[in-house]
């Protein structure tokens, strides 16, 4: 076990990495390990486990084929019927394997009759010549076609028949046969062999999709242009997927990634942006009605006397919505209005200024709201494209200039790959904050302390990835600085990473800790707390750093809880690291 002295250099170059600034040991001329997650103890083991625990399978257009010739082989086996009639059932329910055996073993008759599958198939009828139950035409018996009822149709009737089903869409997939009071299933062996070659790729096309669509465990990724299914371990984990394609998504709702806000605050949030509510709000907010055609008017100059627009042209005064013809010297002239200042007083326009003000404070509210939820989702797409720059162009340029392969600069894209999803995390937080109630004060004064530290992290960690690497960008040749660079940009990644991923966890958990352990005078007194560490931060030395962190996060309330000099996180107290924050105490 480390010693305490140890314990607190480990600390101090953490403290100096989250603040921004380097600090190497001069005693020791090695480059220091920039690794300052506490791995040693079980809440880190924990941690780390639960953030590469991966819940779901990206499948191609080759996996998805072989996991769907493995179901209806293993239904042909187990069940004894060929593979077109298993394929039958798996396709009637859903490609649930265990669910075919159930029902299939429950009542074989009710399932046969249900999907049309004939126990006993029945023959052609033993003539020369038969005729067509579509056309009316007879034909030669050998040339004839029927599924397994063996009711008999010519070839162009079957052709014509099976090519207007496929064009139709996927309900070519349970084909019954042509006879009106037949429930034969049509197996996919004749639609191949009688269908066109278009139709028959369009046929083999709803065919393959049918196993991902089906399927109540799989889905496509929403991503356009995208042809990767994800087979979902339903129970384990978060809803997060990221595909191949490097979209990321919610399985549960096929909307973009949104951690930490739930399925039902993002479709709120979506519905809200997209809705017309708040023109409406902002239409009551900013304009009056005319008093004649009640047609809205926006006022952003000028005098009080209004004249409505043709074909109206009614004039009115803006104040008191009354005639213009009443109004003159005696009423206050065109810049005020004795009636409307009389009626106030009275309280006659009391309810109609009362919505005026609540709407105008709800589009207020609104509008903070959106437009740093729209920024962070600009600044998202920016850091895609500078990331994409980085890794076509930079790298290949950093790795001439600092003489170092491309694979030890590997840190450098994990940071902006961290960058990008901080990006996505922190928009949503802004969703999260819209709806959190505003009278559980407690919880958010703790989220707006919480969601201002992120921000100033994650704009520690852009500056040093995006100003500090132009410097060796732009450098002659190799620079003794870069190994300080490698150093402080993976500190930052580790730390902003290790905060965003608690971030999330708490907001997910609806900061029941707030509650749990007096959050009121903690959420009020953490940004006094926040802010002094802050302050003080940058200016101590590594010795005064980890003996000021040594005594201030020792602070244990009544409760037997110690609180985070970081974050302020109410911690267990047996607990050594933040669960927050991931500091160490």
């Amino acid at each position: 076990m480390d010693s305490e002295d140890d314990m607190h250099d480990a600390e101090s170059v953490d403290d100096d990495f989250y603040s921004g600034e380097t600090v190497m040991d001069s005693d020791d001329g090695d480059a220091p390990d920039y690794e300052f997650i506490d791995n040693d103890s079980d809440d880190s083991d924990d941690f780390a486990s639960h953030r590469h625990q991966q819940n779901y399978i990206i499948l191609n257009e080759a996996d998805i084929r072989l996991r769907q010739e493995d179901d209806i082989n293993k239904i042909s086996s187990i069940l004894s019927i060929s593979k077109n009639a298993a394929a039958i059932l798996l396709r009637h329910y859903n490609w649930s394997v265990s669910k075919v055996n159930d029902e299939w073993f429950a009542d074989e008759e009710k399932v046969r009759r249900l999907v049309g599958l004939l126990e006993e198939p029945r023959a052609l009828p033993n003539a020369k010549e038969l005729t067509c139950g579509i056309c009316f035409e007879v034909y030669r018996g050998d040339i004839m076609r029927s599924a397994a009822c063996r009711h008999p149709f010519c070839v162009t009737c079957w052709q014509g028949y099976i090519s207007t089903a496929i064009n139709d869409g996927p309900g070519c997939l349970m084909l019954r046969c042509p006879d009106p009071s037949c429930g034969a299933a049509v197996g996919q062996d004749m639609i191949i062999s009688l269908a066109p070659h278009d139709d028959r790729e369009k046929y083999r096309r709803y065919f393959l999709r049918s196993f991902v669509e089906d399927n109540r465990k799989t889905k496509w990724c929403p991503a356009p242009g995208c042809d990767y299914a994800v087979d979902f371990i339903v129970g384990g984990g978060t809803f997060d997927v990221t595909c191949r394609c490097s979209y990321s998504f919610c399985w549960n709702c096929t909307e973009e990634a949104h951690r930490p806000v739930d399925c039902d605050t993002v479709s709120k949030w979506i519905m809200k942006n997209s809705a017309e509510s708040e023109n409406m709000n902002w239409i009551l907010a900013n304009s009056k009605p005319c008093p004649k055609c009640k047609r809205p008017i926006e006022k952003n100059q000028g005098c009080m006397h209004i004249t409505c627009t043709p074909p109206c042209k009614f004039e009115f005064c803006w104040l008191c919505l009354g005639a213009w013809s009443d109004h003159g010297e005696r009423t206050g002239g065109f810049y005020a209005c004795n009636r409307y200042e009389a009626a106030k007083q009275e309280g006659v326009y009391d309810d109609t200024e009362k919505r005026r003000e609540m709407a105008k404070n709800s589009l207020e509210r609104y509008t903070h709201y959106y437009e740093r939820w729209a920024t962070n989702q600009s600044s998202r797409q920016k850091a895609l494209a500078d990331l994409q720059q980085m890794q076509n162009v930079q790298l290949e340029k950093l790795s001439d200039k600092q003489c170092q392969p491309e694979s030890q600069l590997k840190f450098i894209t994990e940071a902006w790959l961290q960058i990008v999803e901080c990006r996505r995390v922190l928009k949503w937080t802004y969703a999260y904050g819209y709806y959190l109630p505003e009278h559980e004060h407690a919880k958010r004064q703790f989220f707006e302390y919480l969601q201002g530290e992120a921000e100033s992290g994650l704009e520690r960690l852009h500056q040093c990835a995006e100003k500090e690497l132009q410097i060796h960008l732009n450098a002659d040749g190799p620079s003794k600085e870069f190994n300080e660079f490698r150093m402080k940009l993976a500190g930052l990644t580790s730390v902003t990473r290790n905060y965003f991923e608690n971030l999330v966890r708490a907001l997910e958990n609806g900061l029941s800790d707030v509650d749990a352990h007096g959050g009121t005078s903690r959420a009020s007194g953490s940004r006094g707390l926040g802010a002094g560490s802050s302050k003080s931060r940058n200016s101590r030395s590594k010795g005064t750093a980890a003996t000021s962190r040594s005594s201030g996060s020792r602070n244990i309330d009544d409760s037997g809880h110690w609180s985070c000099e970081y974050c302020t996180f109410a911690n267990a107290k047996s607990a050594t690291v933040c669960q927050m924050c991931q500091q160490r105490r």
